[in-house]
């Protein structure tokens, strides 16, 4: 297998010459995970990163509350902070746009991940810090949902053992389901 470093430099390769002209859709798969929650977490995209905003959108329609994460360096955890949509972003580590150190905390019931990459069995390769792994151990209720672009997937990932896997994964293509 190849190390994730040198699959994280190729992959964010794939993803950033990826033709990104259409936004991702919702499945109904999706809004059926609404009913019931209260707060989702999105995150505003870098780069090329997929847009959550569709789902975020929707999410808003069905009446829950967004958040989105807080990061203050490499080592410290991530939090969500609410966002009411239109309050001002700070810039963040990492080119981040992050809603203020003094909004409100969440407790998301639905967390949407940028990837960078991804297989069918809902593994995932983030950024490398371990963020997410983290707020996915800090919140083991919440719906685990990564947004990519199809050609994001590869075959199989060797998930370390602190890798929480996803509940699904929205691409352009498809709602894959582990």
């Amino acid at each position: 297998m190849t190390d994730k470093r040198a699959l994280r430099a190729r992959m964010r390769a794939v993803r950033d010459g990826h033709d990104r002209t259409h936004p991702l859709p919702v499945p109904s798969a999706f809004a059926g995970l609404l009913h019931g929650a209260r707060t989702i977490a999105s995150y505003m995209p870098v780069g090329a990163e997929a847009d959550p905003a569709p789902f975020a959108r929707a999410a808003l329609t069905a009446g829950l509350r967004l958040a989105l994460p807080h990061v203050v360096d490499r080592a410290t955890p991530l939090r969500f902070l609410h966002w009411d949509g239109t309050s001002p972003l700070a810039a963040g580590p990492f080119g981040l746009l992050q809603p203020l150190p003094a909004a409100p905390p969440a407790t998301p019931d639905i967390i949407l991940t940028p990837l960078v990459a991804f297989d069918a069995r809902g593994n995932r390769l983030g950024q490398g810090a371990g963020h997410y792994d983290r707020a996915f151990a800090e919140f083991p209720d919440a719906r685990r949902i990564g947004i990519a672009w199809s050609v994001q997937q590869v075959d199989a990932l060797a998930p370390d053992a602190w890798d929480i896997p996803l509940h699904a994964i929205a691409t352009e293509l498809d709602w894959i389901v582990p």
